[in-house]
């Protein structure tokens, strides 16, 4: 071996040295950067040659790779916690939105109007309050609703805006990991490792991950496909964004998110966009619907007593609430194909109810049966709708009685009024059409969005109605009672439970609701923050460690120029003898 070797092998010290000391420096400066990786010099010793009666001597150090300290496996449960405590983090602030939207226990909350509604109602039977005040609390109560769910409908507006603002930003992220993709293939060329590239990728996928559960396949070539479920919105250098799809049915406005362009819809459960999801799914929307539900069967059980009552001296005249378009007014009133009544949350059922007519110059009083066929059989006995009863059939039923006369208004109202000679009155409603096309009813509309008080009744309380028709004898209080009873009644549509029991139920599960989210936003906060200190115990920067790195490369250095040296002095011996 010649000196010269030896004053080669010294320089690869130096080259060695001067390698480990830039990296240990590196991740020195990078200490605090967010998503750095460590990394760390591989040193391995360059083969030599055979020497003969020796054997091989080495040629001295050279770097392997110089290596980014990354557990895949643990990164993978690290996007997987990120998505997770993101989404129950959203989730759990959205459904404390809604849960303090309902103002409940505060005296000005839902629960107080429905009391003081049927409190009232239970006061004017007694008479110790007046039609004036009733009607009042009446459309108070109404107010409420809508007001409630005018707060729930801001609240989904405010998350369909975040949802979008959320599909922005991960778009945006989508579009970036696939440059930096194409940028790691055009770096690395299947021969070194692109570590600064590879790590903003990876910051990449975590903000991506933060937003919308993700999972990461890394192909041969180095690059990333990044899929949400099943479906890739990453596919190497291309990129595949998302969109947000609102859908409404008139009443309801439904959210998806789906890969653009048409693409299919994506399956998110998790991340931030999972979160938003999900608190509108199954808090927004599901209060919605409770609301909308309890409102809609105030409605109908109100206005199915009142469309029976009456008072001293009956009724002049009486106007539904319901419009019917031409068309539906000849199609039976349980025809799946009546645009008019498909759509509300209640129906009239196969019974029928009674007219009685007095002529109010001899007291004399007529009654009148008026059946409603509504069995979905024909004649024949079998399915169908052409027998059945139509609201025109209801219309001439009632035009045909001596004394009344019976219309559509312009609108399409089904309009009943008596003679100057006449009064009426309805009773014993079995089948709930009066009720359904809201004949003499109380409310109007047919859920939280649009329940109000009929305007003539706010116009006229003396057309409030209390009392009621029963067996022919007139109960002065009659309706007024049965109204003030729905307040405890069990209903088979409430689940068993009267209106206030109901809501407190609604109430109770939000609340339970809100309180699970954010068990679980704690919990996943402390997963995450395991799994972090996992992550940066693999992969972050030990500012001692790398001090000690530094100083064993420095030894190498000078050890590496002390051989070197050495040579240097021999040869320049050898030259002085020569």
């Amino acid at each position: 071996m010649s000196l010269t070797s030896a004053m080669l092998i010294g320089r690869s010290g130096l080259d060695a040295a001067s390698a480990g000391i830039q990296v240990a420096s590196n991740n020195i400066a990078n200490a605090a950067s967010p998503g750095y990786s460590r990394q760390i010099a591989h040193l391995r010793p360059v083969r030599g040659s055979n020497t003969s009666g020796v054997g091989s001597i080495g040629n001295g150090v050279g770097i392997s790779e110089i290596e980014r300290q990354v557990d895949q496996a643990l990164l993978a449960r690290y996007w997987r916690g990120l998505n997770t405590e993101a989404a129950a983090l959203q989730e759990s602030a959205i459904l404390n939105q809604v849960e303090g939207s309902l103002n409940e226990l505060t005296g000005s909350d839902l629960s107080s109007e429905l009391s003081g509604f049927f409190n009232l109602w239970s006061e004017r039977a007694n008479l110790s309050e007046s039609s004036a005040v009733v009607l009042q609390q009446g459309a108070q109560l109404a107010d409420m609703f809508q007001r409630l769910r005018g707060s729930l409908r801001d609240t989904q507006d405010q998350v369909d805006s975040q949802l979008g603002n959320a599909i922005e930003r991960a778009n945006q992220l989508i579009g970036q990991i696939a440059d930096v993709n194409r940028e790691i293939g055009a770096a690395e060329g299947g021969q070194t490792t692109a570590n600064s590239l590879r790590d903003r990728r990876d910051e990449l996928v975590s903000e991506l991950a933060a937003l919308v559960d993700v999972s990461v396949i890394e192909q041969s070539n180095g690059l990333y496909d990044v899929l949400v479920g099943s479906t890739p919105v990453v596919l190497g250098g291309s990129a595949r964004p998302m969109e947000l799809r609102l859908s409404s049915d008139g009443s309801k406005v439904r959210a998806a998110i789906a890969v653009g362009n048409g693409g299919s819809v994506l399956d998110v459960e998790s991340g931030i966009l999972g979160g938003l999801l999900a608190a509108r799914r199954g808090g927004i929307d599901r209060a919605i619907n409770d609301l909308d539900h309890i409102a809609a069967e105030l409605i109908f059980q109100v206005n199915r007593i009142h469309s029976t009552s009456t008072n001293v001296g009956g009724l002049k005249s009486a106007t539904g609430s319901l419009q019917l378009a031409l068309g539906d007014r000849t199609l039976a009133l349980n025809d799946p194909t009546n645009a008019a009544l498909a759509g509300l949350p209640f129906a009239a059922s196969n019974g029928g109810f009674l007219v009685e007519v007095t002529n109010t110059a001899t007291g004399e009083t007529s009654t009148t049966r008026i059946d409603v066929d509504l069995d979905g059989l024909n004649d024949a006995g079998l399915p169908g709708f052409a027998d059945d009863t139509s609201a025109e059939d209801i219309r001439a039923a009632l035009d045909a009685i001596d004394g009344l006369t019976a219309r559509f208004t312009a609108d399409g109202r089904l309009a009943v009024a008596s003679d100057s000679a006449f009064s009426f009155a309805f009773s014993d409603d079995s089948s709930d059409a009066l009720a359904v096309l809201g004949v003499n009813g109380f409310y109007e509309g047919a859920s939280a969005a649009d329940i109000a008080v009929r305007a003539d009744l706010i116009d006229t309380p003396t057309r409030l109605g209390t009392g009621s028709m029963l067996d022919g004898v007139f109960i002065e209080n009659g309706a007024a009672m049965a109204i003030a009873g729905l307040s405890s009644q069990p209903l088979d549509a409430l689940d068993g439970q009267g209106f206030s029991g109901a809501w407190r139920d609604v109430v109770g599960d939000i609340a339970g609701s809100t309180a699970a989210a954010a068990d679980r936003a704690d919990g996943a906060s402390i997963v995450r923050e395991n799994l972090e200190a996992q992550r940066a115990a693999v992969s972050g920067v030990n500012l001692d460690e790398e001090s000690i790195n530094l100083l064993a490369f420095q030894r190498l250095y000078q050890g590496s120029a002390r051989v070197i040296q050495t040579a240097s002095d021999l040869l320049d011996t050898l030259l002085s003898i020569v």
